[in-house]
């Protein structure tokens, strides 16, 4: 499909891409959602955390968050809440060491464990409960998603019917890049000091086997995705990591009807993550690339607290699944 062309406006002094990314982050208020928590097995012998809130709707939202979030994040409980209002279920699945416990094995997660959505969404789909399912990615977790989508290319199951993702970073190294610019060292730096932590915590559950010299030093994710991530998951490097798990690899292959929501004025993102080929050439993939947005921002006032990403995904939900019957 062609680019679409916005609706999103931002409301009086959020027109820049640092507002807009900061603001919901640090002082957006949503009520908390009456999770449940479930416990899943993962093939390998570690374990997900999952947060559910339903009302025994016939379909089911799985929400991924972005990275080092969680369930509990402003900009889940928001489109979980805008979900439910509409007649869904959601499963807000937490990744590993994600959900306020740290996971069993050494490692941990990243940008391309398409595996582990693939195994909340076989165990949503296994349970009997829905007859529809949706997936609604936002960062990492929108990459995981879009990426999970062309892995299954035409094998996707029935009842997967339509997914959304906001603020992608399809193309790792451009993002990585992108971050590591001086200007978006407020984002870098609070990452890191997570990530860090992390790994301290690693070490400390399986002495020697991580190498820790230099780790406080560590400034950008190449650093870290070179000396961490890219071993403990199966990669050559960082370079090889992000070629292999950005999601504009995979989204020639999606099948079914999927949104993509990059703002132009994302301090994260750059290079291929505005996959406007990919989006021309696949029927499936509807791109719309606001100018202003930031990163999971966004922002609107005056709708019960719903912010236009929220609106906006559950229109092209309904819209999607009623075109569909």
């Amino acid at each position: 499909m062609p680019i679409l062309d916005s609706t999103y406006r931002p409301p009086f002094g959020f027109g820049n891409g640092h507002v807009q990314s900061i603001y919901p982050a640090l002082w957006r208020k949503v009520r908390k959602v009456d999770w449940q928590r479930e416990r899943i097995d993962t093939p390998d012998g570690d374990f997900l955390d999952l947060d559910c809130a339903g009302s025994g709707s016939e379909r089911v939202a799985i929400l991924s968050h972005g990275l080092e979030g969680h369930a509990n994040q402003p900009y889940i409980r928001g489109m979980a809440r805008a979900l439910k209002k509409c007649g869904w279920d959601v499963v807000a699945w937490n990744c590993r060491g994600c959900s306020g416990e740290p996971n069993r094995r050494l490692q941990f997660y990243h940008s391309g464990s398409s595996d582990d959505l693939g195994t909340v969404l076989d165990h949503v789909l296994a349970s009997g409960k829905w007859r529809e399912v949706a997936l609604v990615g936002f960062s990492l977790g929108g990459n995981q998603t879009l990426k999970l989508l062309g892995e299954l290319g035409d094998t996707v199951d029935e009842r997967v019917v339509v997914a959304v993702a906001f603020s992608v970073t399809c193309d790792l190294a451009a993002s990585s890049i992108r971050l590591g610019e001086w200007q978006n060292q407020i984002y870098m730096a609070r990452f890191m000091k997570t990530l860090r932590q992390k790994v301290i915590t690693k070490e400390r559950l399986f002495p020697g086997q991580l190498d820790l010299t230099g780790l406080e030093d560590m400034r950008t994710f190449k650093q870290f995705d070179d000396r961490y991530t890219a071993p403990l998951h199966g990669f050559a490097d960082a370079e090889d990591y992000w070629a292999k798990c950005g999601s504009v690899r995979f989204i020639d292959s999606i099948r079914v009807p999927t949104l993509l929501v990059n703002a132009l004025d994302d301090p994260f993102l750059g290079g291929r993550c505005f996959p406007r080929e990919e989006a021309a050439s696949n029927p499936h993939l509807h791109l719309e690339t606001p100018a202003r947005g930031g990163h999971v921002g966004f922002v609107t006032f005056g709708q019960e607290g719903e912010y236009w990403s929220e609106t906006r995904a559950t229109a092209f939900l309904e819209n999607a699944i009623g075109s569909a019957k």
